[in-house]
């Protein structure tokens, strides 16, 4: 398949210097990441993941986690499931 059209997009250079190491990280450049996002948005016919609007619930366990607030340590998944009494 040959390529023959061209994407361009303005991007916040921490975000991609950021994003770039992850997908190197994972033996991939922007053009494959990019095409992959194309391929999985024609096959769902939409967006491959949910967009939504954090409720403030939401919004305040990240401030607090942010600022590390409210955190259990764990010492593995079991000591988190006993912590969680599930």
């Amino acid at each position: 398949m040959s390529k023959t059209e061209t994407v361009r997009a303005r991007i916040e250079p921490a975000l991609k210097h950021e994003v770039e190491n992850i997908l190197s990280e994972l033996g991939l450049n922007p053009t494959t990441a990019i095409n992959i996002f194309y391929h999985q948005v024609k096959l769902q016919k939409g967006l491959p993941f949910s967009i939504s609007i954090p409720n403030q619930v939401t919004v305040q366990t990240f401030r607090d986690t942010d600022d590390g607030k409210n955190i259990i340590p764990c010492k593995d998944k079991d000591d988190m499931f006993n912590k969680l009494d599930i």
